[in-house]
């Protein structure tokens, strides 16, 4: 039912570092492995509207309707913004904090910051829109339910790999730990980032 060609797609896409990988990597590195891990959840979860779109067909109206689409893509841009003068002016949620702290650490709004990353993608309901029907064979008896099914091993292939990214940088922690310079260095790296990646969605056209 489902292609050695999709599995091999899918984790090619999956790999490539976006939006949701740099925010889970970031949370990692500065809160910890829990921060990680609802990092990585909230953008997993912020994928299943647009999976749930193109199953239904729907992102092809959000496709078709360029209003749409510049509402959506503004929005996003902006929340990346937001989030990257938050990360800069260290008021976001991404400061540096010892071990002992993470349990006091909002994992909620970091999940939560991570699903409107994602959700606020209009890329992503086009990007569905267009991969996952190429692997639907003709044949099948129930396309819709092929296509829950894809998008299932999708998201799956997505928590695991971002997982895989915040343990990485949760590695690499207790060495960012000894020098107050990196961590300075690495928030407003990040911050610009998030500023990149909003402009370039800003100017991203349908």
């Amino acid at each position: 039912m489902i292609s050695y060609e999709f599995l091999l797609t899918a984790l090619v896409v999956v790999l490539i570092p976006g939006t949701g990988v740099i925010y889970t990597v970031s949370n990692g590195l500065f809160l910890g492995k829990k921060a990680s891990f609802a990092a990585a959840t909230g953008c997993t979860a912020g994928i299943i509207p647009h999976l749930t779109a193109s199953t239904l067909g729907l992102s092809a109206i959000l496709h078709m309707s360029a209003l749409a689409f510049q509402l959506m893509k503004f929005a996003g841009a902006a929340y990346l913004l937001y989030l990257a003068w938050a990360t800069w002016k260290d008021t976001g949620g991404l400061s540096f904090n010892n071990p002992g702290e993470e349990k006091k650490i909002q994992l909620r709004q970091i999940a939560k910051r991570g699903f409107l990353i994602n959700i606020l993608n209009p890329k992503l309901s086009i990007f569905f829109l267009a991969f996952l029907p190429l692997f639907v064979p003709q044949e099948s008896s129930s396309p819709t339910l092929h296509m829950i099914v894809l998008s299932a091993v999708f998201m799956a292939m997505t928590f695991v790999v971002f997982i895989a990214y915040g343990l990485c940088a949760t590695g690499v922690r207790n060495q960012v730990m000894s020098s107050p310079n990196i961590i300075r260095w690495l928030q407003r790296s990040f911050a610009v980032i998030f500023a990149a990646l909003g402009l370039k969605l800003a100017a991203a056209e349908q």
